[in-house]
């Protein structure tokens, strides 16, 4: 029987940051943009990084990134602002004859050129902001991962690890590699 044929599918993934005003001393938090996905065929109807997309030939991810940043949210980015994250290595061993894994390259940025608006209004259905702690439901099961590792950083945890993995085992949701321990 021949081998399944394989492949290996790279992805950008952008989350914008922002820090609401204090209402009080010590106060403020941490919002991430977030679109509501639709007619894309993977994921439709969830709430999902506003920028993400796939590496094309020939192009480096921090390229893509800043691609994506243009075409889907309108914004200008100085790839000086973009900081990597994290990068997540996700089976999607959906059946059939192909074996997909993915490999999710996440960044951050805090600045960028340009309000956020709707680049692609057949694949996304608005934008809207939300608390990094409390993402809405639904949304991509390894993006909200990614979410909860960051701030639980930012609420003075670990480090968001340098490399996660996603779905390879039954049941498995997430394992982390390269993590600093607090000393």
């Amino acid at each position: 029987m021949p081998a399944p044929l394989f492949a290996l599918v790279p992805a950008a993934y952008l989350l914008m940051l922002r820090q609401t005003p204090p209402r009080r001393p010590g106060g403020g938090r941490t919002e991430v943009l977030l679109q509501l996905r639709r007619n894309t065929g993977y994921m439709d109807g969830c709430w999902a990084c506003a920028v993400a997309g796939h590496v094309e030939v020939g192009e480096p991810v921090t390229r893509t990134v800043v691609r994506e940043a243009a075409e889907e949210a309108g914004i200008v980015l100085d790839p000086e602002d973009v900081r990597a994250l994290t990068t997540v290595h996700r089976s999607n061993d959906v059946g059939g004859p192909l074996l997909e894994q993915r490999v999710d390259f996440f960044f951050t940025a805090r600045r960028w050129t340009g309000e956020p608006v709707v680049g692609e209004p057949g694949k996304n259905a608005g934008l809207r902001w939300f608390a990094l702690d409390a993402p809405p439901d639904p949304m991509p099961p390894h993006e909200r991962v990614v979410l909860h590792l960051l701030a639980a950083h930012l609420a003075g945890g670990e480090r968001v690890p340098a490399v996660t993995t996603f779905g390879f085992a039954p049941g498995e949701t997430i394992a982390a590699y390269g993590a600093a321990r607090p000393r």
